[in-house]
């Protein structure tokens, strides 16, 4: 999407991952948290895929949304530790890492002469990778 989205969205993702986290830290029943996951995939690799742009806030919110059932996944399913900040921080540095990575490849790819569709390619492939992800529920 460019622009302010660029940090806002995936920020908006790490954050609500913190909220999702700590509320499987404390078992705190979510339904539907394996679909939420799977949709997640699905929905952005087609937000990639076709090319969609969304308003930033609209954005922002809706990978909250996605965020809270990742961080619940991660915070639920946490091993037996001590040190549940240890472990947080871990989930957390390595989300934000990992999307700004995807930014940056992204962005490199976008400037060879078939970047574009290379990205979309890849976007219609984690489509089908959250189809798949789906199929296993």
């Amino acid at each position: 999407m460019g622009g302010r989205a660029i940090w806002i969205v995936p920020s908006a993702f790490v954050v609500c991952m913190l909220l999702g986290g700590l509320l499987g830290f404390e078992l705190i029943e979510l339904p539907g948290v394996e679909i939420g996951i799977a949709l997640s995939v699905i929905l952005l690799g087609l937000a990639i895929g076709l090319e969609r742009t969304f308003p930033v806030a609209l954005a922002a919110a809706g990978v909250g949304i996605f965020g809270i059932f990742h961080g619940y996944a991660h915070g639920y399913e946490m091993p037996v530790m001590d040190n549940k900040v240890a472990y947080t921080t871990g989930f957390l540095a390595t989300t934000a890492s990992l999307h700004v990575l995807g930014a940056v490849v992204a962005l490199l790819l976008l400037k060879l002469a078939h970047g574009r569709i290379v990205l979309r390619i890849l976007g219609f492939i984690c489509a089908l990778l959250g189809i798949y992800l789906m199929l296993q529920l």
